[in-house]
This record gives structure tokens, C-alpha cells and sequence, in this order.
């Protein structure tokens, strides 16, 4: 049974297709009609998942986190009970229990983006960085996000650009409980000043001037000054094409390298127990990045096939809502090689399902997934090779610091040990890495547009048709 909730019109009772041609659906709800789920092949189902309970990955260290639980020592009496999915062997999630009572989860960046504002503004620890997350949770924003713009809204008022009374917002009381409501009302209900920031910061910023402008250049992805971005492109130069090619920030398709390399550089610095060495990160490359160039990141060369199958494989995992914390196996603790196992999602499908799928299937669930973003995106006035770019200062400012990775080490030429400290992403050998990504994809070198036979082999030929009729298409070349 599917229930549609959509905004009420003129033109009351209608078909699904009428309501979401009319842009009116804010959502499905789909629910079975007996309880609990069909396995197809459960004795397969039990033996795949002794097999997972029996992996453990390479943890990762977290310690270089400014904000954490353990910064906070009055919080770890709250904070003892981890906090995992049901079944999971668990992660660093926790429990938090507020003083009246309420619970919440508390981990990563959703626990820290307001822990150093609201310290600041009360004069101390307090609950608010918990009530935040809360918040931003129950109203379906993405912290991320919320903590770019409270950076830029505080900049703008520094530089006396803003005010409360241009805005609406309590600027004065960033770091308050009272200005956050008061931003994610805004925001989430499109309304006054928030109804540009529901647009985007460029948006918002162009609507205020040149100056506001030149203040999300200086931003990145966290709040703090040293923080320009999350794994970023000058230091991990597969992530170039995942930044240029998606829509917002790519986290997930950013761990597969970004949560790999700071466990290599555990063993570089020849650290106890360090397991992930430059052999291990190569092995890696060839079974999940499609080769062994992938894993120097002095170059560029070898990224467009990786970033590739990132792209395909990160996508269909979403798809299986599978957590990005443990998935892929990649950097096994348990096994000789420590390479991992990335056939292990496509047998839980298969035994699930009863769908004869393998590793080369599930991706291609993936790739034609994304290509049906890329099509909406063009649709909706993003597409082709222009919109695919980096921020300017990616080819301009030499890289400084990295969140996890703060002296900015990758394995170079035969694993050899350097640093991306001051280096730049190179115009033209980005450029050259884009063609090669867009003729790895199917479609126009030229353009970047997709192009019919990319689409009709992935059986997304209506989408072709849909796309070429808005002069969307690659031309056919004559």
C-alpha cells in the first residue's frame, strides 16, 4: 500500500503521476501488506553473516579531532553506553542522556559543529551542542551545512554586513540554543531570510553582495579557520572528480580514500601495531580503485577510473542503506592480506533477493543510479563540463592542514612516503583527468553531457529521450 502526501491544490483528488508532474509530492510511504521480510536464500544469509560477524577493520584514530566526548570531560559520565545499530558490533556512536531526561545519539561531526559556539557563548560545557543535534535531526538538516552558514552569517556580522534586523536571526546570540531554533525554522520552513539560505549559500551570498561573496570563498566545509575542506582534492586528487561532479559534499564516496590513507599513515610514522603499509594501500587500489595508480597520489593519472568506481560502488551501498562507517570491507585487521572484500555486498543481495548478482551487477546498479542524478541535475540547469569545477582556491592556495591527516601525507610513487603540503590541483592535468572520467563514463569528452548510448545501456532510454528533447543530449557525432 503507498500513501502519497502532497500539498493541497486546486486540483484535489489526482493520480500519482498528475501529483508529481504537478511538483506537488512531498512523499511516498510504502508499507508491505504482511510483516517482516522474505529471505530468498537464508542458509546463505546466515553463513554470509557469520562470515561478516568474523572481518574486523583497521580502526581508525579519531584522537586529532579538536571537539570530541573525551574533550569534554564533564560529558563522559552521560556518554557511556555505546550506542551501535542492532546486530552491529558497533562503532563509536553513543548514547547521550540529557538532564531531563532525553536521548539522543552523539557522534562526529552532528555532535561537535556547535560544541566550541555554545561553550564560547554559556562560558562553559552545557547541553545545548547535544539539543542542537537534536535539532537539526528532527528538522532533516544536514550539520555540514548548518555549520557553513552559521560561519559565514557570524563573518558577515563581524564585517557588519548583516544584522538581526536585516535577517530576522538573533546574530547577536550565535552560540544560543535560542538562535539555532530560530536559524532551522527559518531555513526548514522557507521563510524570510531563510528562505534564501534553503537555497544555498552562493544564493544567499549573492543577494547581499560582492563582499558576502568573497566571505564564502574564504569558508570551507567546518567552521574552524585551519579546515578548508573534507579530504580534500589538493591533498587526495581522486576527490577532485567527486567534488566536481556531485551535488553537495560526496562524504561517503570521500571515506573509501579519506578514512584509508590515515591508517597508512600510522605505519609510515612506524607506529605500534600499524598494519595498512603502502603494499597493503596498493593491493587495495587494484581490487577496489581499478589499479595501482590509484594509490600515488602524486598524480593524476589512474584517479578517473577510481573515482569511477567509488562513485558506482558508494552509490548502490546507499541504495542498500548500509552504514558508511563499516562498508566497504576494505583494510581487514583479520586477514593475512588486510585488503578486504568488496564481493560481500552483492552476496547479501543475492542471498536476500534470490537475484543471481555479483560485484560487476551491484555496480552497475550504482552507475545507473547516478546517471539518473546527473540527468535530474541537468535537468534542474546543472550540466556538462562546465559545472563540473572545483572552488578556485583548489588551483590557487597551496594546502595547509588536513582534519584527520594534519601533515598532509599520501603514498607517492611506488608507496614512497611524501607530503601534499603546498601543492595545488593543476588546471590542465584536471581537465585532462575529466575527459578521461567522462569517456570512462560514456559520455561527451567535448561536453560532459551524457549521451544516449551511455544511457540506453543502462537501461535509462526514456531518460535519453527526455534529455534530448530539452537539448540535454550529446549530439550524435556526424
Amino acid at each position: 500500500m503507498a500513501t502519497l502526501l502532497a500539498d493541497n491544490d486546486a486540483s484535489g483528488s489526482a493520480g500519482l503521476g498528475a501529483v508529481m508532474g504537478a511538483k506537488k509530492l512531498k512523499a511516498v510511504v510504502v508499507t508491505a501488506s504482511t510483516r517482516g521480510v522474505h529471505i530468498a536464500r537464508p542458509d546463505a544469509l546466515r553463513d554470509l553473516t557469520a562470515y561478516y560477524r568474523g572481518l574486523k577493520r583497521v580502526p581508525l584514530n579519531t584522537s586529532s579531532y579538536r571537539y570530541s566526548t573525551s574533550a569534554v570531560p564533564s560529558l563522559n559520565h552521560k556518554m557511556k553506553q555505546r550506542d551501535p545499530c542492532y546486530g552491529c558490533p558497533g562503532c563509536f556512536r553513543k548514547l547521550y542522556r540529557s538532564d531531563d531526561g532525553q536521548t539522543g545519539k552523539y557522534m562526529c561531526h552532528s555532535a561537535m559543529f556547535y560544541q566550541s559556539r555554545a561553550m564560547s557563548y554559556y562560558g562553559g560545557w552545557n547541553e545545548v551542542p547535544v539539543q542542537a543535534t537534536r535539532l537539526l535531526d528532527s528538522c532533516g538538516l544536514d550539520s555540514k551545512a548548518v555549520d557553513l552558514i552559521i560561519d559565514w552569517l557570524q563573518r558577515c556580522r563581524d564585517a557588519g554586513l548583516l544584522d538581526d534586523a536585516a535577517t530576522g536571526l538573533p546574530l547577536s546570540t550565535i552560540g544560543s540554543l535560542e538562535f539555532l531554533e530560530a536559524l532551522c525554522r527559518s531555513i526548514s520552513s522557507r521563510r524570510g531570510f531563510g528562505d534564501l539560505l534553503a537555497q544555498g549559500l552562493a544564493r544567499a551570498a549573492d543577494s547581499v553582495g560582492p563582499a558576502a561573496r568573497e566571505l564564502t570563498r574564504q569558508l570551507g566545509y567546518i567552521s574552524l579557520p585551519q579546515y578548508r575542506d573534507i579530504y580534500g582534492p589538493r591533498l587526495y586528487t581522486t576527490h577532485a572528480l567527486l567534488y566536481a561532479t556531485e551535488p553537495r559534499l560526496p562524504i561517503q564516496q570521500l571515506h573509501e580514500v579519506g578514512a584509508l590513507i590515515p591508517k597508512w599513515v600510522r605505519w609510515a610514522r612506524q607506529q605500534p601495531g600499524a598494519v595498512v603499509s603502502s603494499a597493503v594501500v596498493r593491493a587495495i587500489a587494484r581490487r577496489f580503485w581499478g589499479g595501482e595508480l590509484a594509490a600515488d597520489f602524486s598524480t593524476c593519472e589512474g584517479k578517473a577510473l577510481a573515482a569511477r568506481m567509488i562513485q558506482d560502488r558508494q552509490t548502490a551501498k546507499e541504495c542498500l542503506i548500509l552504514c558508511d562507517y563499516l562498508w566497504p570491507i576494505t583494510d581487514l585487521e583479520s586477514s593475512p592480506d588486510h585488503v578486504g572484500d568488496p564481493t560481500l555486498e552483492s552476496r547479501l543481495v543475492a542471498a536476500v533477493t534470490g537475484r543471481d548478482i555479483d560485484e560487476q551487477g551491484l555496480y552497475g546498479i550504482g552507475a545507473r543510479v547516478f546517471n539518473l542524478q546527473r540527468a535530474i541535475l541537468a535537468r534542474e540547469g546543472r550540466s556538462g563540463r562546465d559545472h563540473d569545477t572545483l572552488p578556485e582556491y583548489c588551483f590557487t592556495e597551496p594546502l595547509q592542514y588536513d582534519h584527520l591527516n594534519p601533515d598532509c601525507l599520501v603514498p607517492g610513487k611506488d608507496g614512497q612516503v611524501i607530503s601534499r603540503k603546498g601543492a595545488v590541483i593543476e588546471r590542465a592535468a584536471f581537465e585532462g583527468m575529466k575527459e578521461e572520467y567522462y569517456r570512462l563514463r560514456g559520455w561527451d569528452p567535448a561536453t560532459g553531457l551524457q549521451t544516449r548510448a551511455s544511457l540506453e545501456r543502462l537501461d535509462l532510454g526514456d531518460v535519453a529521450d527526455d534529455l534530448a528533447r530539452g537539448g540535454l543530449l550529446a549530439e550524435p557525432a556526424t
